[in-house]
């Protein structure tokens, strides 16, 4: 029967099950099949399932060409399938006229083990974007062995077949590599996938009303905000009535730049290495919408345990594709504004959210103890931050400049930046002495001693004005290698944190700066008056001097207090702690991996 083919008919390998799986979830069944051995996985999976129309053409430039001709005339996508080296080849003259004319081909090319190429390996040529110009995408598949590949490799199937009509029309190109020869097909079931939606500007009003349907009957929405330059006071209001309007909560960071009574910093409550997936999974979202660029709050992280156990919406002006949670199952071609104002005008009445999901999240987010810091890096990163006028920018550099400021609450308006994009440590300096150029207002950076050693040659810049205040953390090397547990031994201290005893006093001063400097609360407390004051006749440095291993130690012990503690764990704690400081960190560490009690 036909229920006793399809039991037992899908190959092993998961990448072309993932291929089938999506096919179907696009509804794309006409398949154009070329002779050949690397291919037979796909081939004898769709053959004999009904979804599917095959179509035998054994000359792969010929193939290509009905499948274009199939194509115009069904007006549907078409699959192309060959096996590896000059089959492949032999697609070039079609899929280049379907580029030109716009016809939506899938080419599926098969290929052998990437690690063999060049070496001689039988039937093998150098596939990956092969197609160059002449189709819309092209990607090339993992070997997929873990849930980390399965989720890349299910991302990359659904990007090349969102290409096939966004904006236009085309070819697309999946390349399939695979280790050894696969001729076994005892698979019964296709696994379950998630196909990607994009929905923009100009989609159907069914396809809108579908999703808000889905905001209506959620409990829990969590909005993820994450960097912006610039939030204008039209979306902050929509923002506000989407809360009101659904049962969501708002979780932003300062480089959000996005000040609403009705949002929560997940910067410090969201700590992933503090955050276990048991905790987290009480406070677990049904559908998180994203929007911003990059996120530094470790909720990212914690997200990522949960793929595929919520939705993501994501909310992109160019479309493009990022799977930044492993969940993502709708893009919003649209603005933020656009979204937020659509979403709300579907809604009749406001004040429907019952705020129990948002009280959940701002009471955990709450929760974090605050002591009083003694002197140390967050101790001279804090008092700036809380004086820091309203109206002012401030630029941070990375890591704990990040971190640290957004333990403590900053005034009204003041929009900060950071180059997350990259998140490297060259350039922050430069960054923010243009932004300084560009206004008359208060400008402050935090920033570190290896971030600002790297970048020092841009206090030569003429255009520096007396508005610039920078806040230099001079720990003595790179206090984020503590803090991440990089460092091993007294040899770290050499090559990863780069331990130095450099100032940057002289350099400061040679550049026409008012140069402060403390080395302790006394010293810092007396700097801290001149270094805020609002008017000045230069630009004013502060160096602040501390210790990178105490340092990372205050961080910790903030963390502790915010930290589980189930009576086990608790335990465990303070048998390390003990253990550490009585035979040494080094020590202890060799033998907690010896006895698996990292």
């Amino acid at each position: 029967s036909e229920m006793c083919i399809r039991d037992s008919m899908y190959t092993e390998l998961k990448t072309y099950q993932i291929i089938i799986a999506l096919l179907k979830k696009w509804n794309i069944s006409h398949c154009v099949l070329s002779a050949g051995s690397r291919n037979v996985p796909f081939v004898h999976s769709i053959e004999e399932d009904p979804f599917f129309h095959c179509y035998s053409v054994v000359d792969e430039r010929s193939a290509g060409y009905f499948a274009l001709g199939l194509s115009q005339q069904i007006q549907e996508p078409v699959v192309i399938s060959c096996t590896s080296s000059t089959a492949t080849c032999n697609y070039w003259p079609p899929v280049a006229e379907a580029w030109y004319q716009g016809v939506p081909l899938i080419v599926l090319t098969s290929d052998r083990n990437p690690a063999m190429l060049g070496q001689w390996e039988d039937q093998m040529i150098d596939q990956v974007g092969m197609f160059d110009r002449h189709v819309r995408k092209s990607v090339n598949l993992p070997e997929v062995e873990t849930k980390d590949d399965f989720i890349y490799c299910q991302r990359l199937v659904n990007e090349a077949l969102l290409e096939l009509n966004h904006n236009g029309t085309g070819p697309v190109h999946i390349n399939i590599p695979m280790k050894s020869y696969n001729n076994s097909f005892n698979v019964k079931e296709l696994p379950v996938v998630t196909k990607i939606d994009r929905i923009g500007v100009l989609s159907e009003d069914i396809e809108w009303n579908h999703k808000i349907d889905k905001l209506k009957l959620a409990k829990r929405i969590l909005v993820t905000c994450g960097q912006n330059s610039f939030v204008p006071d039209t979306l902050k209001k929509e923002i506000d009535k989407f809360f009101h309007n659904f049962n969501a909560t708002v979780s932003v960071e300062y480089m959000s730049n996005l000040e609403s009574e009705f949002t929560w910093n997940s910067t410090v409550c969201m700590d992933a290495r503090y955050v276990t997936k048991h905790k987290f999974t009480g406070l677990l979202p049904d559908i998180v919408i994203s929007f911003g660029y990059n996120i530094t709050s470790g909720i990212k992280e914690i997200l990522r345990k949960f793929a595929g156990e919520f939705e993501h919406w994501l909310i992109q002006k160019d479309g493009h594709v990022i799977d930044m949670y492993k969940s993502l199952t709708t893009i919003f071609e649209c603005s933020a504004d656009y979204f937020f104002t659509r979403s709300n005008t579907y809604v009749e009445n406001s004040g429907k959210n019952d705020l129990k999901y948002h009280n959940l999240m701002k009471t955990y987010a709450d929760s974090v103890i605050l002591p009083d810091f003694e002197y140390s890096h967050i101790y001279a990163i804090k008092n700036v931050v809380e004086n820091i006028p309203s109206g002012s920018i401030l630029h941070l550099s990375i890591n704990d400049s990040i971190r640290i400021t957004n333990f403590f609450k900053l005034k009204p308006s003041v929009r900060v930046y950071a180059n997350i994009g990259t998140h490297g440590i060259d350039g922050c300096l430069s960054s923010f002495l243009g932004q300084a150029q560009g206004t008359d207002k208060l400008s402050y950076l935090i920033i570190g001693d290896l971030s600002f050693f790297y970048d020092m040659s841009a206090m030569r810049i003429r255009h520096i004005d007396r508005n610039v205040r920078i806040l230099l953390i001079n720990n003595h090397g790179g206090s984020e290698f503590y803090f991440n547990k990089m460092w091993k031994n007294e040899a770290s201290d050499l090559h990863t944190t780069a331990r130095h005893q450099t100032k940057a006093e002289g350099w400061v001063k040679e550049n026409n700066f008012i140069y402060l400097s403390a080395n302790g609360p006394d010293s810092y407390q007396t700097c801290l008056k001149d270094f805020m004051a609002k008017e000045s006749d230069k630009p004013i440095f502060f160096e602040v001097f501390t210790e990178m291993k105490d340092d990372s130690a205050k961080i910790y012990e903030f963390f502790n207090l915010s930290r589980p503690k189930d009576l086990k764990s608790e335990i465990i704690r303070q048998s390390k702690e003990f253990v550490k400081k009585t035979i040494g960190q080094e020590k202890a560490q060799k033998i907690a991996g010896k006895i698996g009690l990292k």
